[in-house]
């Protein structure tokens, strides 16, 4: 598999052939880092000012070789289409190489840092459900009042919740609706591309 580098990140990445090697091996330590911590300013001032060039510039190389990393880390893309994928930007074999090194050094680190930025979002375990139907009440003698309940059990990092729910049959057959459009909505091959590209 490719990857599909649109071309402001090519843009990005346009800077790197134009500096030392040693210095493209710095920024993929400073993508991992960034990665880790977040963006840091005065990383990007101070070499911009050993490069002679402004800090938008190295940030915006640093960004593109982050995306570089993370997106071939995200898809774990073999080390050939990851030659592929360099290869169409244009860059020195030598080049070429020491990104695809960056590229091994750090690609089980950048997933582990991706994993735990990752949400941990609760999973569904089972669901109880009961029909309540008030037929009258001391002030209305012929009423029907049906209401839904529902209790939803929940699993998020081995500990179990409950939560319990209650509508009336009207609502549960709109959310069931919007469900279902939902589900088919995950068919599609947009919805199916985007969920792959997230694992």
């Amino acid at each position: 598999m490719l990857l599909d580098l649109s071309e402001e990140h090519k843009e990005h990445l346009a800077f790197l052939p134009r500096v030392d090697n040693a210095v493209v091996a710095e920024f993929g330590r400073i993508a991992v880092e960034f990665l880790r911590r977040g963006a840091n300013p005065k990383i990007y001032e101070g070499a911009a000012r050993k490069l002679s060039v402004s800090s938008d510039t190295v940030q915006r190389g640093v960004e593109g070789l982050t995306y570089l990393l993370t997106e071939s880390s995200k898809l774990m893309i073999s080390e050939l289409d990851f030659q592929d994928s360099v290869f169409v930007l244009g860059f020195s074999e030598e080049l070429n190489r020491l990104l695809l090194q960056l590229y091994l050094d750090n690609r089980k680190e950048i997933r582990t840092i991706l994993s735990e930025l990752a949400p941990d979002l609760p999973s569904y375990h089972s669901l109880e459900w009961r029909l309540d139907v008030q037929l009258a009440s001391r002030s209305l003698r012929q009423q029907i009042k049906p209401a839904v309940t529902i209790k939803l059990h929940l699993n998020q990092n081995g500990d179990h919740t409950t939560q319990v729910l209650q509508t009336d049959p009207a609502t549960l057959l709109h959310l069931v609706r919007q469900l279902e459009q939902a589900l088919e909505e995950m068919k599609t091959s947009h919805c199916r591309r985007v969920v792959r590209n997230i694992k």
